[in-house]
């Protein structure tokens, strides 16, 4: 399979656009039989996502992470009609065990595919960091509402009302977006530099031919008549 150079974008100061080329990722054949696990623990090889169509695969870091957790909570805003009319499939991938699945979507009210990759085979054969880097230029996340001190207090509230007492992922890890498919094609890949490097969705959803404008922002919109 030829190798890939796929864009990536990121925040840049002032909320402008930076689009550069990046070392591609390894290609995906490394990766297409990893197994995931669905939330009864039934298992698919990774390629199964892409192998018929194009999908867009978010893999967050860890289900606890209050970042991804409201990330998560505007992926579920994603109209299933904008992804049906553009043929996409919307995936979010974490790496802790599938019993967590549930009660994350349940939390996040997140309406679609979700899968885990407890191993991290996917993770650490994409090259997704083990680390958090910060750059002075970067804005943050236009989906995280909460401040780093109350999103900690958030994450420590739920580990500790959790039934299982568990990180629900290795905290350490960070995450990324995908676009492939149909077959091994990368059209996008980022790997998240932060937990608050997240590739803003309507970014994400533009680049994999999903063109509904979507709102994010918690403020009241102005209606100027």
């Amino acid at each position: 399979m030829a190798e890939v150079s796929p864009i990536t974008q990121q925040v840049a100061a002032g909320g402008q656009q930076e689009t550069h080329r990046a070392p591609a990722p390894v290609g995906l054949g490394c990766v297409e039989d990893c197994r995931i696990y669905d939330r009864h623990g039934a298992s698919i090889p990774f390629g199964e996502l892409y192998r018929e169509g194009k999908s867009v695969v978010v893999f967050v870091r860890n289900f606890l992470c209050y970042s991804c957790k409201e990330y998560v909570d505007d992926l579920s805003k994603v109209p299933r009609q904008a992804l049906r009319d553009a043929g996409v499939r919307l995936v979010v991938i974490g790496q802790s065990a599938h019993h967590h699945i549930e009660s994350f979507c349940s939390l996040t009210g997140y309406p679609y595919e979700m899968y885990v990759d407890p191993e991290r085979c996917i993770y650490t054969k994409l090259g997704m960091k083990r680390e958090e880097i910060y750059s002075d230029s970067a804005s943050p996340s236009p989906h995280v509402k909460s401040g780093m001190l109350m999103g900690y207090i958030k994450s420590l509230w739920r580990a500790i009302t959790s039934p299982a007492f568990d990180f629900q992922g290795d905290p350490h890890q960070q995450g990324g977006a995908l676009i492939a498919g149909p077959g091994p094609e990368v059209h996008f890949f980022h790997s998240d530099m932060n937990r608050l490097d997240h590739m803003p969705i309507d970014w994400l959803l533009q680049l994999a031919g999903v063109h509904q404008t979507l709102s994010f922002s918690d403020k009241p919109e102005i209606i100027h008549v």
